[in-house]
């Protein structure tokens, strides 16, 4: 993460930001009846579900709850507005009255529920790992290891958080020799230090002009790639895939 403003970056996205398929409800075979009002869980180690915000959607602390958060189409940059969808309430013919999501929001992993119709709904089949002791980035496609690569980290004053997150946003730089390389993935952790930078101190997994730092705990919180292995996260790794920071 740098002090840049992220003005400066302008969007990229593609069907929406997801890479999946377009759902009806949940994917997957559907159950003929259920006990109404029930929760089932959504996703696997393989495949994750994203939902992109239509126009606007409000985001409620629980089911029938008050109001937690509300987002528009877009978000502060220009791109689609994703939530990923970790679960479903349905009514007797299995059909979802609500989703679980996790938002891009503060505290980190802040989860709520948003109406179905307020969004859409895509399967993603890609998955991020990071581990930080290792410095160490896995890119996961259904389930396979598809590549591995050594990152720069967060420094001991502004350390990378961890925890389970989620592809937020894919943006370009309109500078491809700065200081986020050719690319960011942007994630929905902040940073638990710098709390006053612009949006909050928002992670990314982006590229760098300091290809020195490589495989070093030297940055505000985000993970550095080599920028030619930040072209291939950034071809694969569409809004909502999972991502999961290991200590």
């Amino acid at each position: 993460m740098h002090r840049a403003p992220i003005l400066s970056l302008i969007a990229a996205v593609l069907l929406a930001g997801c890479g999946g398929d377009r759902l009806h409800g949940v994917a997957g075979k559907q159950a003929t009846r259920c006990a109404a009002g029930s929760f089932r869980r959504l996703g696997s180690s393989d495949r994750a579900y994203a939902a992109v915000v239509r126009s606007h959607a409000t985001v409620v602390r629980r089911h029938g709850g008050s109001v937690l958060a509300t987002f528009g189409r877009l978000n502060a940059n220009g791109v689609p507005t994703v939530f990923s969808v970790l679960g479903e309430r349905v009514d007797r013919s299995c059909r979802p009255v609500a989703y679980r999501v996790q938002i891009p929001l503060r505290p980190n992993g802040v989860t709520g529920w948003v109406a179905p119709r307020a969004v859409t709904v895509a399967s993603v089949r890609t998955r991020i790992e990071v581990d930080l002791s290792q410095r160490r980035l896995t890119l996961l496609q259904a389930g396979r290891e598809v590549l591995h690569a050594t990152i720069a980290i967060g420094s001991p004053a502004t350390p990378t958080p961890t925890g389970r997150f989620y592809v937020s946003q894919r943006l370009i730089p309109t500078d491809p020799s700065g200081p986020f390389g050719p690319g960011a993935v942007g994630i929905s952790a902040f940073s638990n230090v710098l709390t006053g930078w612009t949006q909050g101190g928002p992670i990314a997994i982006h590229g760098t002009n300091a290809p020195w730092s490589i495989g070093h705990a030297v940055s505000n919180g985000c993970i550095r790639l080599p920028n030619p292995v930040l072209r291939r996260v950034f071809r694969t790794a569409f809004s909502g895939t999972p991502v999961i920071i290991h200590p």
